[in-house]
């Protein structure tokens, strides 16, 4: 069940490290992206110790800069042979001030650019690399916490509040995971989303108030079966609640929004 090559983002905490930890752990090669120069070095570190038979390799980029992730894109094109893995882990939550309306470096709404725009161009930049490698997945790390987006009013100019804008931003993820799953039909990549955990352990769930209730463990077991189950290889285009292929919410089987999200998301990405 091992990979060749995996990039995983958001690396520096929470999930991201935990998964960090557990490829490296099988060895193969592991590709870990973070913004904090120092933090991601110090996981990188952990990782190589965690299996002699690992290489590690660091990408640092802010995911809410559409140019930085381009930017990285073209690096890791460069720079690597293969890449049959990724995980789009990085996320922004609700945060710790939940009416400050904050924006990308595009000046869009954060959490809709950090948790949609950019793991989706990410992986649009990524497919030349991916396809080449196919048989490749990719694995979105999306929400059970879901909101029907307001085609009226996506950036949430109007009644912000950032857990809304984090429900909206996953709903989002979602619904191009359907898409691009569809488009990359016969390439031998799958994309599918899941849900990995109810409130794990991590910085995110904490600064908006609420209270963990699991380990980021709980979140890496479905996580990395949705990434490397042989059983799993056909299947994409889902979305999972942990282990299981269950129903998101309803707009994501709208294909007229779904469409409408996708001009916009290529409006926006260039």
């Amino acid at each position: 069940m091992n990979q060749r090559t995996t990039l995983i983002t958001g690396t520096t905490q929470g999930m991201g490290r935990a998964l960090a930890l557990d490829l490296a752990s099988r060895g193969g090669t592991v590709l870990l992206h973070g913004r904090n120069r120092a933090r991601l070095d110090a996981v990188a570190a952990e990782a190589r110790a965690a299996s002699a038979d690992v290489t590690v390799r660091t990408y640092l980029a802010d995911l809410a800069d559409l140019d930085q992730v381009h930017a990285m894109a073209e690096r890791i094109r460069a720079a690597e042979p293969y890449l049959d893995g990724l995980i789009n882990n990085a996320v922004a939550g609700g945060g710790s001030h939940p009416l400050t309306r904050e924006l990308s470096r595009q000046g869009y709404e954060l959490r809709f650019a950090t948790n949609h725009l950019a793991p989706y161009a990410l992986t649009r930049d990524l497919l030349p690399l991916l396809t080449a490698s196919a048989p490749a997945r990719v694995v979105n790390v999306a929400s059970m916490g879901q909101e029907a987006i307001d085609f009226d009013d996506v950036m949430l100019e109007r009644d912000y509040e950032s857990l809304r804008a984090y429900c909206r931003s996953k709903l989002a993820m979602i619904m191009a995971t359907f898409e691009l799953a569809a488009d990359l039909e016969g390439t031998g990549v799958t994309v599918n989303a899941l849900h990995p955990a109810h409130l794990m352990d991590t910085d995110g769930v904490r600064a908006y108030g609420l209270t963990p209730v699991t380990g980021t463990d709980e979140g890496v077991r479905p996580t990395v079966r949705l990434l490397l189950d042989p059983e799993l290889a056909a299947t994409t285009g889902r979305y999972f609640d942990r282990f299981t292929d269950a129903p998101a919410h309803e707009q994501a089987y709208d294909a007229e929004a779904r469409k409408r999200l996708m001009r916009l998301t290529h409006e926006l990405i260039v």
